[in-house]
């Protein structure tokens, strides 16, 4: 599954950071809207209860399809490994998936 280059009509899954510290996951088509929306509370129930307080990374994916399992693959993890794979890029998390 190869990520294409950033792109209006790609899948995004990406990653935000919230208060205290906890992180969400998630996917979207615009990732910086869906911050936005999460920042007002018209997200998901999770982060109107944990507002966003930054995007710790995003990935590009070719299909809503592709992006739905990395976001499910990406979810199973650990928080240390999800830190991790942040830090390293989902780039390479969204490329190191069979």
């Amino acid at each position: 599954m190869k990520a294409p280059a950033e792109s209006a009509g790609a899948w995004w899954l990406y990653v935000l950071e919230c208060r205290r510290g906890v992180l969400y996951t998630g996917i979207a088509k615009d990732v910086a809207a869906r911050f936005e929306a999460h920042a007002r509370g018209a997200g998901a129930m999770f982060t109107r209860r944990n507002r966003p307080v930054r995007i710790l990374a995003k990935a590009a994916l070719a299909t809503r399809s592709e992006a739905l399992r990395a976001e499910y693959a990406l979810k199973q993890l650990p928080r240390a490994e999800k830190l991790r794979w942040c830090a390293r890029g989902l780039a390479a998390f969204v490329r190191s998936r069979p």
